[in-house]
């Protein structure tokens, strides 16, 4: 989260959707309800482990990121768990992801 003050939100998720730790960035409020959390948590690791059927074929992923209206949604595989991190639309994410896969 250090990384630059843009960026809203960062956990790490395990395979079944749930988050093993982070949070949101200190006095922001979060974009969706927290009931959906749970929801929103089980659909990254459902996308990242369907990903991960084209690794012989297309090497594994490094990074996956959607952009929204409202926010940029940018996951990294670390084994089994997935670091996910939400930012504001107006974050550098090209510089940023890149720096995060040099931290991971």
């Amino acid at each position: 989260m250090n990384l630059d003050s843009k960026i809203r939100f960062v956990g790490v998720i395990n395979a079944r959707g749930k988050i093993l730790a982070g949070g949101l960035r200190k006095g922001l409020k979060s974009l969706e309800d927290p009931k959906d959390d749970e929801m929103l948590f089980t659909e990254v690791a459902l996308r990242a482990r369907m990903r991960k059927e084209f690794d012989n074929q297309l090497g594994k992923v490094r990074f996956a990121m959607s952009v929204r209206d409202k926010v940029i949604i940018m996951s990294f595989p670390i084994d089994d768990d997935i670091l996910y991190v939400s930012a504001n639309t107006d974050l550098n994410h090209s510089k940023i992801s890149m720096k995060i896969l040099e931290i991971l």
